[in-house]
């Protein structure tokens, strides 16, 4: 559910007020744990550290993101990759491959 237009976009009044008559080089990382914020143009230049619950991921503000938040950039969640027999099959094939071509350079090597 969006928020109210009467309302309108949630910016956090502390990282606003950070960034205010600075340039964006000035700062460096401003670190923050307020994900839901939403991006302004007044921060499209800055690098923001953004916490996803363990540590904090730069994110570099470009004009592409205004209106988006904070945390869309800021991933909570590794992904590993899923399992299986089909994912180990793939694996498997994708090895095969890799080792006959790694193979065939070392062996021209060895010829001198």
């Amino acid at each position: 559910m969006s928020r109210s237009l009467k309302k309108g976009p949630y910016v956090d009044q502390k990282l606003l007020h950070k960034i205010t008559g600075k340039k964006p080089g000035d700062l460096g990382t401003i670190t923050t744990w307020s994900r839901d914020c939403s991006i302004t143009p007044e921060m499209v230049g800055f690098t923001f550290g953004v916490h996803n619950g363990k540590q904090h991921i730069n994110v570099f503000v470009v004009e592409n993101m205004v209106g988006h938040k904070l945390g869309e950039f800021s991933p909570t969640r590794k992904f590993i990759k899923h399992g299986g027999k089909k994912q180990r099959e793939e694996e498997i094939a994708a090895a095969a491959k890799a080792a006959p071509a790694a193979a065939a350079p070392a062996s021209k090597n060895t010829k001198k």
